[in-house]
């Protein structure tokens, strides 16, 4: 299992109506420290190369930088945030040193949210972190997503730092709808062509659920902080299909 994704806290002051993860501003479902810390490194120690830190909003779990510090050059960190509160935690995140920082920009249309998104990825990478930018498409506004793109690769923000994610499980484009709104060769999500788990991820919810979709319906609850424990839990949790990409 090469991958893991990890809801810190179902906490988020944005409050998206579209959230998969159902977060809230006043969520109160939240991991423990010394649970994230104990899983991300016995993960590690059985192969795991990666976890992806989200929410929820990453930056309002209290215990970031404890849980970055402990898993600092075990596995490669990355967090993914609305950028709300990045402005003022860059300071704190240069100390704990993520391998990246993806900034999602969930209205593409919104020039002020582009305009901050390319700011502070610049920020991010004047601190030493690798930044980047997560593209929510509607299908319903594909040419704000082109547009949106268009002023990410200006402002020097190439195809290798942007993923492009549809909408789910409503106003979803297809797969060749999106490929347009990126305009060429493009990142997005691994069942983009067709839903089907993956043995190489397992994505953890901040209810201490598992599943091997974010997405998905079906999960069951992750027993101990082993990688065994995700593995069985991930056996009795079939992927119930959220409604991807019409064809």
């Amino acid at each position: 299992m090469e991958r893991l994704s990890l809801e810190l806290t179902d906490r988020c002051a944005k409050a998206c109506a579209f959230c998969y993860a159902r977060a809230r501003p006043d969520g109160t479902r939240a991991w423990a420290p010394e649970d994230v810390i104990a899983l991300a490194l016995d993960c590690a120690a059985h192969g795991t190369r990666a976890i992806s830190f989200g929410g929820g909003e990453p930056l309002e779990y209290p215990h970031l930088g404890a849980v970055l510090a402990a898993t600092r050059g075990r596995l490669f960190r990355s967090i993914t945030t609305s950028g709300l509160l990045l402005d003022t935690a860059l300071g704190a995140l240069a100390a704990a040193a993520p391998e990246k920082v993806h900034v999602s920009i969930h209205h593409p249309g919104d020039g002020a949210e582009v305009a901050r998104a390319i700011r502070q990825v610049a920020a991010l990478e004047a601190r030493g972190i690798r930044g980047g930018v997560n593209v929510l498409v509607r299908r319903s506004g594909l040419a704000a997503a082109r547009a949106a793109g268009a002023a990410l690769r200006a402002a020097g923000i190439g195809e290798d730092r942007i993923v492009w994610l549809p909408m789910r499980p409503d106003d979803t484009p297809s797969p060749a709808e999106l490929a347009a709104a990126a305009g060429g060769p493009f990142q997005s999500a691994t069942c983009l062509g067709g839903c089907a788990p993956s043995p190489r991820f397992a994505s953890l919810a901040a209810d201490g659920t598992v599943a091997a979709c974010s997405y998905t319906r079906s999960r069951a609850p992750l027993q101990a902080m082993t990688h065994r424990a995700l593995r069985a839990a991930l056996a009795v949790a079939p992927l119930v299909p959220c409604g991807g990409p019409p064809p």
